[in-house]
Order: C-alpha cells, then sequence, then structure tokens
C-alpha cells in the first residue's frame, strides 16, 4: 500500500496551518467508504481523531448522543484518507464468530470465511464496531486481547495466527462512556467491565454549535430559506434539552429527540412540503411529524409541536 501525506487545511476544510499534514493511502480500497461531500467536518472533534490515528496504537472509545455523527466522523476521516473500514454493529446477542469468522459450504467445500475482525486484521483496515455499550460484558472481554495488539488465533481454523497488520485500528462507538443506562435513555445499554473500558483513548462527540447546524443545513437543504435555519435549530436544541430533562420544569422529559440527522431530515422535508401552506396545512409541523414526532407516545408529540409552535409560530414560511 502507497502512503500519501494530506494536508489537514485542505482535506478537511478546517482552520489549521498549511504546514500540518496526515498519512494516508495514495488510493482508495473496496472497503474505503464514500466521500460525503456534503460533510462538515467539526475542527474540536477531527483534531482528537486524527492526533489518535498519527500518534496512538490504543483503541479508540467515541462516546456521545444518539444522532451526534460518531460513526459518520470516523468513516468520513477514513474516505479523505482513503482508508478501508470493516463496520459492524453490536447488539447483546453478538458472538465471536460474527466477528472473527465461520466455516461454510463454497463449490461443495467446506472453508472458512473471515469476519469483520479478521479482515481488519489481516489487511491492516480500520474497524468500526458501532453501538458497543449494547455488548454483553463477557463478550466485549474477549477482545482485550485485540485491544492490545495481540494476534487473533482462531481454532475453528486450524489454530491459525492473524497478526494486525499495518494500518488496523479498533473503533468503538457508544451512547454511554461503558457505564451503562444510568437515566433510561439508552435502554439496552450495558455496564462495561472497567479493564475493558480502561484500554481505550476516550473522545466525546456532541451536537454542533448553532453556526455549525446551520452551516450543514444550508447545504444539505438548500431550498429551507435562510431565516427559516437558525430558529429550526434552536427549535432542534430545545428539543434535545427536553428528552435530557432539562429545561422542561417538572414535565417529564421527551422520549425522542432530534439528532443532527433527523434535523436534515425535517428541514429537506419542509422544503418538499412547503406548497400545503396553500391548503391550509402547516408544511412545518406536517414535517415535524414524518422526519420525527410520529416516532414518540401521544404526550411528547404534543410536546414536540408545542416545542415548534414556541420558536417558529404558524407563519415561519409564510
Amino acid at each position: 500500500m502507497t502512503t500519501q501525506r494530506f494536508s489537514v487545511r485542505h482535506t478537511f476544510d478546517i482552520d489549521a496551518p498549511d504546514g500540518i499534514e496526515v498519512a494516508g493511502l495514495a488510493q482508495a480500497g473496496m472497503f474505503t467508504p464514500a466521500v460525503d461531500t456534503n460533510y462538515k467536518f467539526r475542527k474540536s472533534v477531527v483534531s482528537d481523531v486524527l492526533a489518535w490515528l498519527q500518534f496512538s496504537d490504543e483503541p479508540l472509545y467515541i462516546t456521545g448522543p444518539t444522532g451526534s455523527g460518531k460513526s459518520s466522523l470516523v468513516c468520513q476521516v477514513a474516505a479523505r484518507l482513503n482508508l478501508s473500514v470493516q463496520r459492524v454493529t453490536a447488539h447483546s446477542r453478538l458472538e465471536a464468530p460474527e466477528l472473527i469468522g465461520h466455516h461454510t459450504l463454497v463449490d461443495g467445500d467446506m472453508m472458512f470465511v473471515d469476519g469483520p475482525l479478521t479482515t481488519a486484521m489481516r489487511y491492516g483496515h480500520l474497524f468500526l464496531l458501532d453501538e458497543i455499550d449494547l455488548l454483553d460484558p463477557a463478550t466485549a472481554a474477549g477482545l482485550n486481547g485485540i485491544l492490545e495488539g495481540d494476534p487473533l488465533m482462531i481454532p475453528e481454523n486450524g489454530g491459525e495466527i492473524v497478526k494486525p497488520a499495518d494500518g488496523f485500528r479498533f473503533v468503538a462507538t457508544g451512547n454511554t462512556a461503558g457505564g451503562g443506562d444510568r437515566n433510561g435513555m439508552f435502554q439496552g445499554t450495558m455496564r462495561q467491565n472497567m479493564a475493558f473500558m480502561d484500554r481505550f483513548w476516550m473522545m466525546e462527540v456532541g451536537y454542533p454549535e448553532q453556526a455549525d447546524e446551520e452551516s450543514i443545513l444550508e447545504t444539505t437543504a438548500p431550498g429551507l430559506p435562510e431565516v427559516v435555519r437558525a430558529p429550526l435549530v434552536e427549535t432542534a436544541n430545545t428539543i434535545r434539552q427536553a428528552f435530557m430533562g432539562d429545561g422542561r420544569g417538572d414535565a417529564p422529559p421527551l422520549d425522542v429527540t432530534m439528532s443532527t440527522r433527523t434535523l436534515v431530515r425535517w428541514a429537506q422535508m419542509i422544503t418538499m412540503f412547503r406548497g400545503l401552506s396553500r391548503q391550509g396545512i402547516n408544511p412545518v409541523s406536517h414535517a415535524l411529524d414524518r422526519a420525527l414526532a410520529y416516532k414518540a407516545s401521544p404526550e411528547s408529540r404534543e410536546a414536540l409541536h408545542e416545542i415548534v409552535q414556541r420558536h417558529l409560530g404558524d407563519g415561519a414560511l409564510s
């Protein structure tokens, strides 16, 4: 694999000195994520990922709320640097063969087929394990040797030893920092073993700043009137605060929240349904139901519309 140096300033479109570069590959591979030309890198978080890639051999754990862009950050960094990614979403019943591999029938013969973790180790790819806090702690602890850089031994394939190739890196994402669901917002997450968590380089990704999300809407929903962008982002932030149980007095927390991806979906739907205003239908509320509110309980759905009414009123697109 031929390596190449990339300018941080120009590759990620962030404010960085011209002389700062990071290493990547000269060509993309089969497993390199596609570049999202609308993706906006945030200097504070992409700097952490680049520092980890360049200076640390430890695995990386990215924590943050639902839809804050944890996985997309990793994938878009990899896309710009031509790095291959093996991506798996964890669940409570995930077992080692799903990661390592299994025997299967190929042209009448039983053959061992590598799983995504084995593939990443064998060929020097990034291994991205999403929602790692859904993983059974006993299964997670079985990865301790890999996290420390040890080779992978595959008893099912005659005891084959797979050493981690240059470029192999382990990345995990989770809504919690391994501490489990402490407030009922992320049901199904499990408290992970402290020895397991101690092996990670940690970073946190929150929702983008107001100006950043407005810029995202400008790019992803160009038909949305400029005057509506700021109130839409302010509405999203109020919904997030209500989801966390903050800022609504004695009212119960919402059972859904407004991620950046949902905010983008809502903005795009508003432009799509804008013509409904001629029929006396509020396109903002109409789009909100389809982007988010239909997923909520009746009580939360009503609260969502009250929040939107406070920020946008009835004449936002008039």
